[in-house]
């Protein structure tokens, strides 16, 4: 679980509802048919600009965003390493069994593929391919929030229309015009409420994940890619080093002298 994304969302909710509470009346905020313009509207024109496939895995993309955990990088890296000094001692094909056990595809993928003899340019070529179809994918799950956060706002400046055209009716009944216009508006305020604190953060979240993602694999292709040229298992874990945040080297360094 992310405890930044729920962190986040409910503290932008509170300080709003909060706002709204402080200032007096909260009724005057709840507007039914405000609701249903922006919420229905956005909602629609969103589904409208995706394939159905990709609106049917909505629940999974927002599950990526608040519940899928940063990547054990130092764990990828003592694995390769470990590989590294396998393959230097008993050759490659030792290290068949291993990749069978291994829980990551893309690296059990790159394994199988250098103990099967593919020829290192083939094996990047075909990693590197599949890093950018990852890219390609994730882009297009986060263009459902980013058309999310651009529609909310035109829906709710929609609603505004509707609603000065309606209270327009009414000019007859000054004391119609006050409460005309603040129905009006609240539909801007929905608007505002669904980009900023759902559909610009999810998408700016799921961002953040393909970078992590498309980091790590990079990495994992390194580091097989020194393993298949038979370098010396220290030279693996400097490269692999490269990748990491200087804390996380300072980590490393810190568990390989307790070994």
């Amino acid at each position: 679980m992310d405890l930044a994304s729920f962190i986040g969302l409910a503290l932008a909710c509170i300080m709003v509802v909060g706002g709204i509470v402080a200032g007096g009346d909260v009724m005057a905020f709840i507007n039914l048919p405000s609701v249903l313009i922006v919420v229905g509207g956005a909602l629609g024109g969103t589904i409208l600009s995706n394939p159905w496939k990709r609106v049917l895995s909505l629940g999974q993309i927002l599950k990526k965003a608040f519940f899928a955990e940063s990547p054990e990088l130092i764990s990828i890296v003592q694995t390769l390493v470990s590989f590294a000094e396998k393959a230097r001692r008993e050759g490659l094909l030792s290290l068949e069994d291993d990749a069978e056990q291994l829980d990551d595809p893309f690296m059990r993928k790159s394994i199988q593929l250098v103990v099967d003899g593919t020829d290192p340019e083939l094996v990047k070529s075909i990693l590197d391919t599949e890093i950018g179809l990852l890219e390609e994918r994730h882009a297009g799950n986060k263009f459902m929030f980013d058309t999310l956060a651009e529609l909310s706002p035109a829906f709710g400046m929609l609603g505004t229309l509707i609603g000065l055209i309606q209270m327009l009716g009414h000019l007859d009944d000054p004391n119609a015009l006050g409460p005309g216009m603040a129905v009006a508006l609240i539909t801007t305020f929905y608007g505002s409420i669904l980009a900023n604190v759902f559909g610009i953060p999810i998408a700016r979240k799921l961002t953040v994940r393909t970078q992590e993602e498309v980091m790590t694999r990079e990495m994992i292709v390194e580091g097989i890619l020194a393993i298949q040229a038979g370098e010396n298992p220290r030279l693996v874990e400097e490269r692999l080093k490269v990748f990491l945040p200087p804390k996380t080297r300072d980590e490393l360094d810190k568990k390989r002298e307790t070994e």
